[in-house]
């Protein structure tokens, strides 16, 4: 059957084939498949009247299209193209899952008109085979169904919950797939809170382009002015793009003497703006940024937007090579704290780096150049420019008993311009207004040897490490610090070359570090642990704040601890000791377990530094949540951060030693076509962003009656 097009082409499969060459028919039977272009037709016996250009379709008829929807009939009788015709007892499958019925039905090319006919997801088989009421359906007077437009259309239908009609519909439609993008309404939100009242959100969906969408979401209370959320979103060639509205008109609210929040009595426009975005630009450069500002410092926590206290708006322009890298950077913060004055709130702009690994191996190491600059300021406060450089060189010998020993040395240069330093926030970072410098070398022999060997089934590595570092004692007296304040011993920065982070303090001095590392591993577990310590040579008093662990010229031990089972679970210890008595001063646990529907993780955190410094507090918490499938379809979940802290502990704190913070407790229940979830939250403490009281929470979803 010759034909001109490659989409006339017709080929069969059948158990039988019969052509009547008179009448100009085609009879197959048994096991048919017919396919031409993307259409493929399957039945017990298929009639094809080439005069008529009719075909006829008997018993079990499947037909499928190219996006995975299948109809499937009793009897049906189309052109020969495949594409018009009428069909008895349709069922339609669509890709997701969902059916479409009727006991008659047309078809015009890629759209399908049903009469009284019934839509569900739901499944109307019990695990036994039996029939069963499906848990929702929509059943109306007409359907209609264009698969090229990926949309199921309705006239005059009805909502059923187990086949008890719900709610009257005259006309609505969705999308045939949850895959579709396509606009529509998504599923409302309702929630309770003491603040807030009731509250009802309903998000609507504007498929603007394949790549872009704009979700506008009208957030109703009962005890708030409504507000509108719009959410933006851009898939650039060059990358993904984000933005964030979220608005109201309405009384403003400020602080009082005591710090609670009050009424302002004046009407105006507050907001919270939110933006994030990676974008690749040309010859290798790239551009991240994340923004998040407001006009009303009471605003997000207001209406629950957020539980931060600190918004960070930055940008970032970098570019990488294999020997090279350039980053400019910018910080603008907004503290949201009562007790907060916003021109002592610092801004960095620019923060300038600049790394470069040297090709070639000068005296058989490598050579890596690296800079800095920074600009930072305050409207009232310290305001610092810095600017720096350093060259770092490094060499890996290996003898023939397997000893590693990485030679290094490095010099750098740091100056320093420093204005209104009577004003920094704390005296002990404050500098000397005027231009400061220092030049600070640096050498270092670091030592390992690793043994590895079979231990029982697996393979262990033990490997000890001694580290010898010497530096010059250079001023950090008149150097303002801003970036060095979060300074405590770990095992991760035991064998820096400065264990300050950032770049305004500087460890001088001569000293040695050492440790043993040590692992095991077989198919599906793993272990692995570390310890270690140093100890400074140099008598001068120590440049790290009491309670670091560093202050002494013994450090005190720290160590860490890790259990990997394959997928069931993890186990992560940090701990550092007193060097003195070994009493815990830091100990960090991190615990995760279970399965893709039951897992559990334990979070528990305890300093006890006895520092004065407010970077330096003391603290105890025990944070966990877990879910647990209790049955096929259903799930509980509960989460709780409890501050454990005393005042023996940290005289400072307000707790009692046991004061639960938060909780989150619930329920989800989610099955082929439906999606339900319950939350209880409850704030045990006021915070700004998350007052003391209640909030209940329930959402909802209907597959593809979402949009």
């Amino acid at each position: 059957m010759p034909a001109a097009e490659d989409d006339e082409l017709v080929s069969f499969a059948a158990d039988e084939l019969v052509y009547l060459e008179r009448e100009d028919r085609v009879i197959a039977s048994g096991n048919v498949i017919l396919r031409r272009a993307d259409q493929v037709l399957t039945a017990d016996q298929i009639l094809w009247d080439r005069r008529a250009r009719t075909v006829e379709a008997i018993g079990q008829v499947r037909i499928g299209d190219s996006r995975g929807n299948v109809a499937v009939a009793d009897r049906l009788t189309l052109g020969d193209d495949l594409r018009d015709g009428a069909i008895a007892n349709l069922l339609v499958v669509l890709a997701d899952g969902g059916r479409l019925a009727a006991r008659n039905a047309s078809r015009m090319g890629t759209e399908s008109r049903l009469e009284r006919a019934i839509y569900s997801p739901c499944q109307v088989l019990d695990d036994a085979g039996c029939p069963q009421q499906p848990l929702w359906a929509v059943r109306a007077v007409r359907v209609r169904h264009d698969s090229a437009e990926g949309r199921v259309h309705y006239r005059q239908a009805r909502f059923l919950v187990l086949g008890v009609p719900m709610i009257g519909l005259p006309t609505f439609s969705h999308p045939d797939s949850a895959l579709r993008n396509q606009s529509g309404l998504l599923s409302p939100d309702l929630r309770i809170s003491n603040e807030l009242g009731f509250e009802v959100a309903v998000p609507y969906y504007w498929a603007i382009s394949p790549n872009r969408d704009l979700t506008t979401t009208a957030r109703i209370y009962s005890r708030e002015n409504p507000l509108l959320d719009l959410e933006y979103r851009h898939l650039l060639t060059a990358g993904p793009v984000r933005a964030r509205l979220a608005a109201t008109w309405s009384e403003g609210r400020v602080f009082n003497e005591n710090f609670q929040i009050i009424s302002s009595g004046r009407e105006a426009l507050r907001g919270l703006v939110e933006a994030n975005g990676r974008v690749q630009h040309q010859d290798g450069w790239g551009s991240t940024f994340s923004a998040r500002l407001t006009n009303d410092r009471t605003f997000p926590g207001r209406y629950e937007l957020t539980y931060d206290t600190t918004l960070r708006t930055t940008f970032a322009l970098e570019r990488q090579t294999n020997t090279l890298y350039i980053g400019a950077r910018g910080w603008y913060f907004q503290d949201l704290a009562p007790a907060a004055v916003a021109a002592e709130v610092p801004t960095v702009l620019p923060l300038l780096d600049l790394s470069w690994r040297a090709p070639g191996r000068p005296l058989g190491g490598r050579v890596r150049v690296d800079a800095n600059a920074l600009s930072l300021f305050r409207e009232d406060g310290q305001d610092m420019n810095r600017v720096l450089a350093q060259a770092q060189w490094e060499r890996l010998f290996t003898t023939a008993m397997g000893h590693r020993v990485t030679v290094s040395g490095l010099v750098r240069a740091d100056g320093y311009h420093v204005e209104d330093s009577a004003f920094a926030d704390n005296p002990a970072y404050a500098g000397a207004d005027g231009l400061e410098g220092r030049i600070v070398p640096l050498i270092a022999i670091d030592w390992q040897w690793p043994l590895v060997g079979p231990l029982g089934a697996g393979t262990q590595n033990l490997t000890p490490r001694i580290q010898f570092v010497a530096s010059t004692f250079s001023g950090n007296d008149k150097i303002p610090n801003e970036d060095s304040r979060a300074i405590e011993l770990e095992d991760t920065n035991l064998f820096a070359f400065n264990r300050f982070p950032g770049f305004d303090r500087w460890e001088g001095g001569a000293r040695l570090a050492y440790g043993l590392s040590w692992d095991w591993a077989r198919p599906g577990i793993a272990l692995a642990a570390d310890i270690g310590q140093s100890f400074r040579f140099a008598p001068q008093a120590s440049p790290f704040p009491v309670g670091t662990g560093l202050e002494d010229r013994m450090s005190d031990i720290v160590g860490r601890f890790t259990l990997r089972a394959g997928r069931f679970g993890a186990l992560t210890q940090r701990i550092r000791l007193d060097k003195d008595d070994l009493t815990v001063r830091r100990s960090e646990l991190d615990l995760s377990f279970g399965t893709d529907r039951t897992f559990a993780t334990i979070g528990y955190l305890r300093f006890n530094r006895d520092s004065a410094l407010e970077d330096l507090a003391d603290q105890e918490e025990l944070r966990f949540g877990t879910q647990v499938a209790l049955f096929r379809y259903w799930s509980a979940f509960a989460s709780m951060i409890l501050d454990l802290t005393s005042r023996a502990e940290e005289p400072t704190t307000v707790n009692d030693g046991f004061q639960p913070i938060r909780h989150r407790v619930g329920f989800i229940y989610t099955d082929e076509c439906f999606d339900f979830r319950f939350t209880w939250r409850r704030n045990y403490v006021d915070n700004l962003n998350a007052p003391r009281g209640n909030s209940f929470s329930f959402s909802f979803r209907l597959t593809n009656l979402g949009r």
